[in-house]
C-alpha cells in the first residue's frame, strides 16, 4: 500500500469540470513528476464539494487548505510553494463572502458555508474518489449490505427504514418504509427496484452530484432495497444529459460485479441482484413514476391512472418500488447506524437531513445539506452568505415547477415537509432559488408555468389546455395587457387543474401561480391596474427616464437604435416614450447613471 504525505483533492463534479478541473489534475500530475513529488503527493478527482460558486475547488490535506477558483496557471505555484516548501498560497485561499475572513487557519467545518450543514447523503462527496471502490469500502462502504444480508431478515430491514422516519426526497415525501412494505407484500415471480435519477427541476442538481460523487452508495442502497422487497433486478433511470454521472455509475456497477457485490449469491447468501441503467431523453414528465416506468419499457413517457400502484403492478407489469437518488443516499447509513440515530436528526415528522441546490440571487451558490427543521434564514444568510450587491431578499422558490414562493416575511420558518406545504410551497426534490428585489413575482410565475406547458405530456386535458390558458393570461399581464378579473381567472383555473389533472406533475403545476398571488397579490394588481411592474423588470411596462445627472454627452442618443432620444450637447436629454422600444441600450451606454427605469 502506497503512503503519501499529502493528498490534493480536486473537484470533479460537473460544475468544476466545466471550468477546467480535468486540466488542473493533468497539470498537478505533470508538476509533481517534474519536482519528483509523485511518490509523496497523490492527486484525487472527487465529487462535488458543494461550494460551486468558488469552483474549481482544490483542497490540500493534511492541512485542509481550501483553494478556490483555481486556474491551470495557479497549479505551478501551489506545487512549488505549498507542496514543496510548505507555504500556503494566501491569494488563492477561499475568503468568506459574509465575514471576509480567509479560511487559511480553519478546518472545512469552520467555514461559514459548511458550519451549519450536516452531511449524511453527501457524506462521501468531495471526500473520496468516486471511481475507486476501495475508497468507498474504506469509508464503511458495503458494510450495510453485508449486515442486511447476513444479520437481518427482509422484514427487519423494512422495519429499520420505517422506524427511521425516512420520507421520499423526490417531492411528495411519502414514507420510504411504507413503500418498501407495500412492494414486499405483493406476491410475484419477479419484482423490480428502481432508482429515479430523472432530475428535471430547473436549477436542481442534487441527484446528479450524488451520483457523480458517491455512486456506490446508490448501488449499495438499491441492493439493500432489492433484498428487502424480494427483487432480483434493479433499474436506474437517469437523464442522458448527465454524462459524468452515467459514466461513474456504470463504473461503480462494473466494480461491484467484480468484487461480488452484485450478481449471484452476494456475500455467500442466496440473494441475487443486478442493476441496469436506462438513459432518459430529458422529458420532465418522466420524473413521474408511472411515466418513468413506461419509458424504461420503451414506450412513450406518459403517466397512467392509479390504482394499480407500482407496488402491485409496475415495471413490466411486476411489483416495483421506486425511490429517488437522495432517498437512497440515506439508506446504508440508516442500516449501519440504526433508526434512532437517523431520528435524532431533524424533526419528529421530518427526520434526517435534506439536500438543496442553492441558486439564484445568493452569494454562495452550491449544494447544501441541512438537518430538517433548520430555519430558512440560516440557509439564506449563514450558509448562503446573503444576497449579492446589497440587494434585499424578496422570496425563495422551493420545489421547482411544482413548488411555490416563500416571502421575506416567512424567513424564519423551519424547513420541513409539513411547514413548507402549509405556506403553499413544498420540499420538492430540493431546488431552492433565491430571489431579490429586482425579481418580478408575476414573471417568476410565468417562467415556471411556461416550463410546465412546454414539458406537459399532453395526455390529460386539464394539464394540456388548462396550464396553457393560465400561461396566456400571465403573458398578457407581464406585457401590460392585463384586465380586471384576470387574477380570479387564474385562481379558478388553478383549482380546477389541481383537482382534475391525471398525475402529480399536472396537479401541482399551478402552485407557483397560487403562491405568488397569495403573497404578492399587490404586484399582480400593479401590473393590471397601473400598467406598472414594481420590480422594474417587465420590459413592456418600463419607461426610461433621463434625470438631471445627464451631462449632455450624447452617448445615449448616438446608441439609440430608433432615434428616441433628443437633446443638445451639454444639455439634459429626453426620451420620446412613443418611439422608445425599451431595449435598455441607452441605460447601458450612460457613464453617469443618469438614466433610470420608471
Amino acid at each position: 500500500m502506497d503512503l503519501y504525505r499529502a493528498h490534493v483533492l480536486v473537484c470533479g463534479g460537473t460544475g468544476c469540470s466545466s471550468s477546467g478541473s480535468a486540466q488542473l489534475i493533468e497539470r498537478f500530475e505533470e508538476q509533481l513528476r517534474e519536482k519528483g513529488l509523485e511518490k509523496e503527493v497523490k492527486v484525487i478527482r472527487t465529487g462535488c464539494f458543494g461550494l460551486c460558486e468558488a469552483g474549481p475547488v482544490v483542497i490540500v490535506y493534511p492541512e485542509g487548505t481550501f483553494y478556490s477558483r483555481v486556474k491551470v496557471e495557479d497549479v505551478d505555484e501551489i506545487v512549488s510553494e505549498h507542496l514543496l516548501k510548505g507555504r500556503k498560497v494566501q491569494h488563492l485561499v477561499y475568503v468568506d463572502h459574509k465575514t471576509h475572513e480567509s479560511s487559511v487557519q480553519k478546518s472545512l467545518k469552520e467555514i461559514g458555508f459548511y458550519k451549519q450543514q450536516q452531511r449524511v447523503a453527501l457524506r462521501n462527496c468531495g471526500v473520496i474518489d468516486p471511481e475507486n471502490i476501495d475508497e468507498y469500502i474504506a469509508f464503511d462502504g458495503y458494510r450495510a449490505l453485508a449486515k442486511a444480508l447476513t444479520e437481518m431478515t427482509p422484514d427487519q430491514v423494512i422495519k429499520e427504514i420505517l422506524d427511521s422516519g425516512l420520507r421520499g426526497r423526490g417531492g411528495a415525501g411519502f414514507p420510504t418504509g411504507k413503500k418498501w412494505q407495500f412492494a414486499a407484500a405483493s406476491k410475484a415471480e419477479h419484482k423490480y427496484f428502481v432508482c429515479n435519477a430523472d432530475e428535471g427541476d430547473p436549477g436542481a442538481f442534487m441527484d446528479r452530484s450524488l451520483l457523480e460523487g458517491d455512486p456506490h452508495a446508490i448501488v449499495e442502497a438499491m441492493a439493500i432495497g432489492g433484498y428487502a422487497i424480494g427483487a432480483d433486478e434493479g433499474w436506474v433511470y437517469v437523464r442522458a444529459e448527465y454524462p459524468i454521472a452515467v459514466q461513474r455509475l456504470q463504473h461503480a456497477i462494473d466494480q461491484a460485479h467484480e468484487y461480488g457485490l452484485l450478481g449471484k449469491n452476494i456475500f455467500g447468501t442466496d440473494f441475487n441482484f443486478d442493476i441496469h441503467i436506462r438513459l432518459g431523453a430529458g422529458a420532465f414528465v418522466c420524473g413521474e413514476e408511472t411515466a418513468l416506468m413506461a419509458s424504461i419499457e420503451g414506450m412513450r413517457g406518459e403517466p397512467r391512472p392509479k390504482p394499480p400502484f407500482p407496488a402491485v403492478k409496475g415495471l413490466f407489469e411486476s411489483p416495483t418500488n421506486i425511490n429517488n437518488v437522495e432517498t437512497l443516499g440515506n439508506v446504508a447509513q440508516i442500516i449501519l447506524n440504526g433508526a434512532e440515530w437517523f431520528r435524532s436528526i431533524g424533526t419528529e415528522r421530518s427526520t434526517g437531513t435534506k439536500v438543496f441546490a442553492l441558486g439564484g440571487k445568493i452569494n454562495n451558490t452550491g449544494l447544501v445539506e441541512i438537518p430538517m427543521g433548520t430555519p430558512l434564514r440560516t440557509i439564506i444568510e449563514d450558509i448562503g452568505g446573503g444576497i449579492p450587491n446589497g440587494k434585499k431578499f424578496k422570496a425563495v422558490q422551493t420545489g421547482g415547477p411544482s413548488g411555490g414562493c416563500i416571502p421575506a416575511s416567512l424567513l424564519d420558518i423551519p424547513v420541513e415537509y409539513d411547514t413548507l406545504t402549509s405556506v403553499g410551497a413544498m420540499m420538492g426534490s430540493g431546488g431552492m432559488i433565491v430571489l431579490d428585489e429586482d425579481n418580478c413575482m408575476v414573471d417568476i410565475a410565468r417562467f415556471f408555468l411556461d416550463f410546465t406547458v412546454d414539458e406537459s405530456c399532453g395526455k390529460c386535458t386539464p394539464c394540456r389546455i388548462g396550464t396553457r390558458r393560465m400561461l396566456e393570461i400571465l403573458e398578457r399581464i407581464v406585457n401590460g395587457k392585463g384586465e380586471e378579473g384576470d387574477i380570479e381567472k387564474l385562481e379558478n383555473l388553478a383549482e380546477n387543474i389541481k383537482a382534475t389533472a391525471l398525475c402529480g406533475l399536472g396537479q401541482t403545476a399551478p402552485n407557483p401561480v397560487l403562491s405568488t398571488i397569495k403573497f404578492f397579490r399587490d404586484e399582480y394588481e400593479a401590473h393590471i391596474r397601473e400598467k406598472r411592474c414594481p420590480a422594474h423588470h417587465c420590459q413592456a411596462l418600463l419607461n426610461y427616464v433621463i434625470t438631471d445627472k445627464c451631462k449632455g454627452c450624447t452617448a445615449c442618443a448616438r446608441a439609440c437604435p430608433v432615434g428616441a432620444i433628443s437633446g443638445n450637447v451639454k444639455e439634459q436629454h429626453k426620451v420620446d416614450i412613443q418611439k422608445c422600444i425599451k431595449c435598455g441600450t441607452c441605460m447601458t451606454k450612460c457613464k453617469f447613471g443618469a438614466i433610470i427605469k420608471d
